[in-house]
């Protein structure tokens, strides 16, 4: 520890050059923000979505996820935090003036469900690809059920810039520093990460409550309370999105996806991907002539990996993302263990982008030792812990095989959080860094502070259920957002993409030569495509 210790100071002082800190104005971000349609009375929206929002198989900012009702919203990577809040909320405001009386659902864990049936899987059209996107749905709820791909989650973009690279990673013998050198980079703290993600859903997990609908077919051991009519809630949960109830896969509890290095990575994953599954061959051929999954094996596509993060690198014209990663490297990385906000119109509060900068370069410059099986492990059973009990006293958690108390280690954390955030604050000349710290170490020093707390603490308060909390959210957000200016684009615009978005569409399905079976099979011959899934 020592060691490590003094490593981390010795780049915490690197960061801190001049020359070397004024990089880190090239960090870059963008969001990805998925909300549920919703009834005014809370029920899922059963509409298709709405054609004014333009093609969700091409636009790029307004698209679905899993189902027609399930939307996500897209920012571009930007070095501003404040552009990427103002483009989401503008985004927000044209998607609420145009879907009539419905509202979007402000919270993670999903709303009015009794049965699977009543999620409508999203649908692209008739080109190949938009087919074989709703046939992936099609096999995600044969093999998952549609309820746990109601869940919504914001995932947050980042990269450093190609300047600041070529500058940390300068080599003493003057060599060039190469691409693979920033994925190594790349995954040293991508497994930082992991070791150090069990903060994540303790500062911003919200999701302690569900509709109790939403476990009734699900055998759980989890000693649930109740509340209200029909909520159920752990008393010291976090973000139960993030439990094995939430968006988990436990057929992939067996798999080892290695984020020791890029080609062991894609190696893995490759191999998950063509690694055939007794447990899912059961849905291998038609029902009434249609097919029920894209293939038999453990995992269909890349997509259906489940991670709080994952290296990425766009896709060029027919290219799967394991293709583009192989041949050019990791060009950024996404979050994924965020709930949404339901304290934020947008979902994602300002303070969150300034504090994940921190932590995220914290995660780069604390030393990354490979991870092997039992230190994965251990990293997925500190997770697990945090999102069930984590505002528990006392609560301990594992660190190199010893128990270590989490506010001990939260404390040596944010000492160097501290650190990182004045570099940042002197670079940009504020204080939105050390403010945004400060605030996280105070929920670590009053667990009432958490977003989890504070949700139980309106819903035992009130004498609410989950469901009816979010309502009144929904309903305060739906006429905030109507009573608001847009900030950065206007209408024309966003009618502008929506007419773009169709048309592209249009000349992919007409660009179809071939059935969609021989698509398919042509598809994982190739395997690639240009379109994410």
């Amino acid at each position: 520890m020592p060691n490590s210790q003094s490593d981390l100071k010795q780049r915490i002082s690197k960061l801190a050059n001049p020359d070397m800190a004024a990089l880190l104005t090239g960090i870059r971000h963008g969001i990805e923000r998925e909300a549920l349609r919703i009834n005014p009375n809370g029920t899922l929206a059963q509409t298709p979505h709405p054609q004014v929002l333009g093609a969700a198989l091409t636009h790029d900012w307004i698209t679905t996820d899993f189902s027609e009702s399930l939307m996500e919203f897209i920012t571009p990577a930007e070095t501003d935090p404040q552009v990427t809040m103002d483009q989401l909320f503008d985004i927000h405001k044209y998607v609420y003036a145009n879907i009539g009386d419905e509202k979007l659902w402000p919270m993670s864990m999903p709303c009015f469900i009794q049965h699977q049936d009543q999620i409508p899987l999203a649908q692209y059209g008739t080109s190949n690809i938009g087919k074989m996107k709703t046939l992936y749905r099609t096999g995600l709820k044969n093999r998952y059920g549609s309820m746990m791909q109601a869940i919504a989650g914001v995932h947050f973009n980042f990269s450093l810039s190609g300047d600041f690279w070529q500058q940390w990673l300068v080599k003493e013998d003057g060599s060039e520093v190469t691409q693979d050198d920033i994925s190594a980079a790349y995954f040293a703290m991508i497994r930082n990460y992991r070791r150090f993600c069990w903060m994540i859903p303790y500062l911003f997990g919200a999701s302690p409550a569900l509709c109790g609908s939403f476990i009734k077919d699900k055998n759980t051991t989890l000693p649930f309370e109740q509340l209200g009519k029909g909520t159920v809630y752990l008393p010291y949960a976090t973000s139960l999105r993030m439990s094995d109830l939430g968006y988990t896969n436990d057929a992939q509890s067996g798999l080892y996806i290695c984020y020791n290095e890029l080609d062991n990575y894609v190696a893995s994953l490759r191999k998950a991907i063509h690694t055939p599954s007794t447990k899912f061959e059961k849905f291998a051929g038609k029902i009434d002539g249609k097919l029920q999954q894209l293939n038999a094996n453990v995992l269909q596509i890349e997509n259906e990996l489940y991670s709080p993060i994952r290296p990425k690198q766009p896709t060029l014209p027919l290219e799967k993302p394991t293709d583009a990663l192989a041949a050019r490297g990791i060009s950024y990385i996404e979050v994924r263990a965020l709930d949404v906000n339901p304290f934020s119109p947008v979902g994602i509060e300002l303070e969150q982008f300034y504090f994940l900068d921190v932590f995220l370069l914290y995660c780069l410059l604390a030393p990354s030792a490979d991870l092997n099986n039992d230190t994965f492990r251990e990293t997925e059973v500190n997770l697990r812990t945090v999102v069930e009990q984590g505002r528990q006293p006392g609560l301990s958690l594992l660190q190199n095989g010893e128990q270590v108390a989490m506010q001990q280690w939260a404390k040596q954390i944010f000492d160097s959080l501290g650190e990182i955030a004045a570099i940042l604050d002197n670079v940009h000349q504020g204080d939105n860094f050390s403010r945004a710290v400060e605030a996280q170490w105070r929920k670590f020093a009053d667990p009432d502070q958490t977003p989890s707390a504070r949700i139980l603490s309106l819903l035992k308060g009130q004498q609410l259920d989950n469901a009816h909390l979010a309502l009144q959210f929904a309903e305060q957000y739906k006429q905030q957002m109507q009573r608001a200016d847009y900030r950065r684009y206007h209408t024309d615009y966003f009618v502008q993409q929506a007419e773009k978005s169709w048309h592209k569409q249009q000349e992919l399905e007409q660009q179809d030569k071939l059935s969609f079976e021989d698509f398919l099979a042509d598809y994982f011959v190739d395997n690639k495509t240009d379109i994410a899934i």
